[in-house]
């Protein structure tokens, strides 16, 4: 554009100066042209004046100030929709028209928070004698008991059953049905994909009919995927939010499916979960089961079995979403592959989530898929590459994960990345103990993958080279594998033992089990959840039992379990649930016990009564908390609730990080500050004489 305009001031030139110049080398063009760089400048600078007048087209330093004109109330910038003012600014005078509708209660609650909400006036649900002239059919005071679907959802989100009144506050997350009161109901779970894969068979049934949908072979509840509301003023309903699938008003789905299939289930390819056939040539897609041979039902344990594994029809396919179970009929055939959700607070470990494979930049680069043999693979880049594995199967080897040593002295070491692709989460299910051979100065990167049935294990290499391992997005499953009922195989084994004394183990956003790390190492955990099985277990510690393991640097993580280490240079925002058993005594002095204490800090963290630690600041339990103890929604890997806090969670565990937030591995979802912010919304937007309270679904 530059170029552009320094030609046509040039152009105005009279043609005697033009022809001097050219004559000359063009020196009259050149300061033509810097005179039009600044004339651009000018331009540029103008147009941008009159947009900054304008929410939508100001530069991001002017919205705060158009905000301040409206009388607009700054916010935590935690949730992504609300990072930058703008739309809020630019929706404000729109929540103001409909200031203390249901409808627009439900939107602000979704813009603030970015959770799935919906907003409920209590007054609709109470039992009150109704004016004639206006019968309200829709709230009758005499529950209908013969109706499944309101027996399921009374109480919650959807209840539709009326109450009497309530005279408690609703700000307590106490009191609900009163005329002034109004809830906002909010979903912390988010529904994660698995895409096309193969159903795992029981174990302890030979005729192979029983099948679960977790690749891991344990039981675990179905989500939804929550249908997109494509009108503003539409109230969420049950298919609007990622529920836990419900297995009764399922079944009633589907049964008023058959005989209208415009009618909206949770089963079918563009759904919640569908099964599929894989096809005879793997290029193409597997063929979806339809919707006329599957029926659902209670596949829960029964002495000798599964329930209605001696009543299903011969042809159908019996699906129970509240345990994630699938049961064939006698005259259905395998294999059979699946595509379902499954609940967790945050996207951390592996999974389909977004994200960045690492290693974009290093060659060669190489790709797996269909289940193919990685071994072969993982041989052609021991001297530096990339390997992605393309989809979400089940990789059922024993690899040999190998950094060649650099062949001169002082050079750089090799560097291997074995990746998921992005929006894939394969899994490696090891048969013994998987090693890991890295070369001098080498860097071995793991990111994305799941890995159950053994551990991880580097060696000691017998020299003083430095080695790197990174683990990144992903989960060495805690306990190795897990039981048909969820719960670990072997509680409390390691998941990754490293004897090298020279390397550095970094795991960034990961779920592992019980870590043992040689004393000399270096060891940083960001972001992770580190599980020995129980708050009595031992979650890190030397190779050597007994013996301190490496010197340790955690931020944003949870830690079920005992720790010893030789050295703590920082813990930040970690919350360490640990006791000491009595069977532990004496041998094991503290819940969390570091060597060194006089080098390091802790802050911002939770850290058991008796803990040996350096220095802390501001950490908890402490004078003014002395009781405070955290409280999960579940400490077993296989529940959606999985290292969650609890809402009755004392306040100096859910706000007590160094930004306001809460301690542990979900510190980064930022949810304290969500809540405030909710809260602050809330007392601008309600209508006078109103009460708001908040309650957590999931």
């Amino acid at each position: 554009m530059t170029s552009l305009a320094a030609d046509r001031l040039y152009a105005l030139l009279p043609a005697i100066y033009r022809i001097r110049d050219q004559a000359q080398g063009e020196p009259l063009r050149a300061l033509i042209g810097l005179v039009a760089k600044e004339f651009q400048a000018l331009e540029e600078n103008v147009e941008q004046l009159y947009d900054d007048q304008f929410i939508e087209t100001c530069a991001d330093w002017v919205a705060p100030y158009i905000g301040d004109l409206i009388g607009y109330r700054p916010l935590h910038g935690v949730a992504p929709r609300i990072a930058s003012p703008r739309a809020e600014v630019a929706n404000t005078i729109a929540y103001r028209r409909r200031k203390g509708t249901a409808a627009m209660l439900e939107q602000l609650a979704r813009d603030v928070t970015d959770w799935p909400a919906r907003a409920v006036e209590f007054f609709e649900q109470l039992a009150v004698t109704q004016y004639m002239t206006h019968p309200r059919l829709h709230s009758l005071a005499s529950a209908n008991l013969r109706s499944l679907r309101a027996m399921r959802q009374l109480g919650g989100a959807f209840n539709s059953v009326s109450h009497t009144p309530e005279m408690r506050r609703p700000e307590g997350g106490a009191g609900r049905y009163n005329i002034p009161n109004v809830g906002i109901f909010l979903w912390r779970l988010a529904p994660f994909a698995l895409t096309d894969v193969p159903l795992v068979a029981d174990p302890g049934d030979p005729s192979g009919r029983r099948l679960r949908f977790n690749p891991l072979g344990a039981d675990r509840p179905l989500f939804r995927l929550p249908l997109d509301e494509t009108v503003i003023s539409h109230i969420a309903e049950p298919a609007n939010v990622p529920d836990p699938i419900d297995l009764r008003l399922m079944a009633l789905d589907v049964r008023a499916a058959e005989s209208d299939p415009a009618l909206h289930t949770d089963y079918g390819r563009e759904s919640s979960l569908v099964l599929a056939r894989p096809n005879a040539d793997p290029s193409l897609p597997p063929t979806p089961v339809p919707l006329a041979e599957i029926c659902v039902c209670d596949l829960r344990d029964v002495p000798g079995g599964w329930a209605h594994e001696a009543v299903l029809a011969s042809d159908r396919i019996a699906i129970d979403p509240r345990l994630g179970r699938v049961l064939l009929g006698s005259g259905v055939s395998g294999p059979m592959v699946g595509t379902h959700r499954y609940g967790f607070a945050r996207a951390i470990g592996g999974g389909e989530y977004e994200r960045i494979p690492s290693g974009e930049a290093l060659a060669p680069q190489r790709s797996a898929a269909r289940g193919e043999a990685l071994q072969p693979h993982l041989d052609a880049i021991a001297a530096g590459g990339r390997l992605v594995i393309d989809d979400s199967l089940t990789y059922a080897e024993t690899p040999v994960f190998r950094v060649d040593d650099v062949t001169g002295a002082g050079l750089a070491g090799h560097e291997v990345v074995v990746a998921a692709a992005n929006g894939a989460r394969p899994l490696i299910a090891a048969g013994a103990t998987v090693e890991l051979q890295i070369g001098a100065r080498g860097t071995l990167v793991l990111d994305g993958l799941v890995i159950g049935g053994a551990a991880l294990r580097l060696a000691a290499a017998g020299d003083d080279e430095p080695r790197h391992l990174v683990l990144r997005h992903c989960t060495l499953v805690p306990g190795l594998a897990l039981q048909g009922n969820g719960d670990a195989q072997s509680p409390g084994a390691p998941s990754l033992i490293v004897a090298d004394g020279f390397a550095t183990v970094t795991l960034e956003q990961c779920i592992v089990g019980a870590l043992r790390v040689v004393g000399d190492a270096e060891l940083k955990i960001v972001e992770s959840i580190v599980d020995a099985g129980a708050d009595d277990g031992v979650a890190l510690e030397g190779v050597d039992a007994g013996a301190p393991g490496a010197a340790l640097t955690v931020c944003d993580s949870t830690v079920f379990g005992k720790l010893h280490a030789r050295l703590l240079p920082m813990a930040s925002n970690t919350l360490f649930f640990a006791r000491v058993a009595a069977v532990d005594l004496p041998e094991w002095r503290a819940p969390v016990w570091i060597e060194r204490k006089q080098e390091g800090c802790v802050r911002f963290s939770f850290v058991p009564d008796g803990s040996l630690v350096p220095q802390r600041f501001h950490c908890v339990p402490d004078l003014a908390h002395p009781d405070a103890l955290p409280h999960f929604t579940s400490q077993r890997y296989a529940d959606p609730g999985y290292a969650q806090l609890r809402r009755s969670c004392d306040r100096a565990i859910r706000e007590g990080a160094d930004d306001g937030g809460e301690i542990g591995a979900m510190h980064p979802l930022h949810q304290p500050l969500r809540e405030a912010n909710l809260r602050l919304r809330l007392d601008e937007y309600l209508r006078f004489g109103l009460h708001a309270g908040i309650f957590y679904v999931t």
